[in-house]
């Protein structure tokens, strides 16, 4: 035990963690995680198991669950793959013509959505093996998130674009970053009204949909993952958020080692916990919001001549006095 209420996974991936994520399933502990090391594995959390394991060719940039024991991935071999962990088969949905980034499962339109380097996102039907669109962004994809019927794609170049997976033959929004520097990742609001945006300078956005004047004004950023160091503010990149479905409330995961949560509406910071060995890359709450999934994994921001502490997977216990709105 690392700590009241947090332990470390059994058997994590032996190079960097990119992606993990709880199931969207009410109760279940099922956990499934992406990494450099070409995997895809799934774990139970409650027993601290590993499943299953799917190898790919390279290494795995993003999955997603698409049910119980199916599971979508992408990566460095440009390939949308479907995994089933139960029966061990392996069906490849298409490509793309360059890095997969990013796979998402929207289940209230019942679609698979990859983004890629290609600077194409492509909606699958996973009935079929061939894209049911192919949508155009201005720059290569890096992040994307899905709440209902709504997805947002943050690309190089600072741009996000908001699209309606019902019909993707043009952008709902064109926007731009808010933050100066590069996107790192955006996640939707459980709610629907908007979105958060973090760079790789240390700071967050709290974006709405709506365009009216009115609801815009309430739209702002802040700095996070900042550490002072002999009188030396050190500025990190902030990698990783993900939300509490039920208070609408988020965590973010920097490469300071730290693990914020927020209060995105009332603007306040509710809990910090403790450092962590190394980066947070990637962070997920279970669908009840009673555990998070925090990926400590060395992401090389820097030159360093000493080994960087171990890829770990950290389950811990979140209390409503650290993610509740006060």
């Amino acid at each position: 035990m690392e700590g009241s209420g947090e332990f470390l996974l059994k058997e994590s991936p032996n190079d960097g963690i990119s992606s993990l994520t709880f199931s969207p399933v009410a109760d279940s502990s099922a956990l499934l995680v992406s990494s450099w090391d070409k995997t895809v594995r799934l774990y139970d959390v409650d027993s601290n198991s590993l499943q299953g394991v799917h190898k790919a060719n390279l290494p795995v940039l993003d999955c997603c669950f698409y049910d119980k024991s199916r599971a979508y991935s992408g990566g460095m071999d440009c390939k949308v793959i479907c995994y089933d962990f139960s029966s061990s088969f392996e069906k490849v949905m298409g490509k793309h013509d360059d890095v997969v980034r990013c796979v998402e499962y929207c289940p209230e339109v019942g679609v698979i959505i990859s983004g890629s380097w290609d600077k194409n996102v492509k909606v699958w039907d996973p009935r079929h093996q061939q894209p049911v669109i192919t949508a155009a962004n201005p720059e290569r994809v890096y992040t994307m998130s899905c709440v209902d019927e709504k997805l947002i794609v943050g690309t190089a170049a600072r741009k996000v674009l908001v699209w309606d997976l019902r019909n993707m033959n043009f952008p709902q929004q064109r926007r731009e970053s808010s933050l100066k520097y590069q996107t790192r990742c955006i996640r939707c609001f459980p709610n629907k009204q908007g979105y958060v945006l973090s760079s790789i300078e240390g700071r967050v956005a709290v974006e709405y949909f709506d365009p009216s004047p009115e609801v815009q004004k309430m739209k702002y950023a802040f700095k996070c993952h900042r550490v002072k160091d002999s009188g030396n503010e050190m500025i990190h990149p902030v990698n990783a958020i993900s939300f509490h479905s039920g208070y609408n409330t988020f965590a973010t995961g920097g490469s300071d080692g730290f693990v914020n949560i927020w209060d995105g509406f009332n603007k306040k910071r509710l809990c910090q916990f403790h450092r962590y060995p190394t980066s947070i890359s990637s962070l997920s709450f279970n669908a009840n919001g009673t555990l998070l999934a925090i990926a400590s994994s060395y992401l090389y921001e820097e030159d360093k001549d000493e080994p960087p502490a171990p890829d770990s997977i950290y389950i811990r216990q979140i209390s409503d006095a650290e993610c509740k709105p006060k």
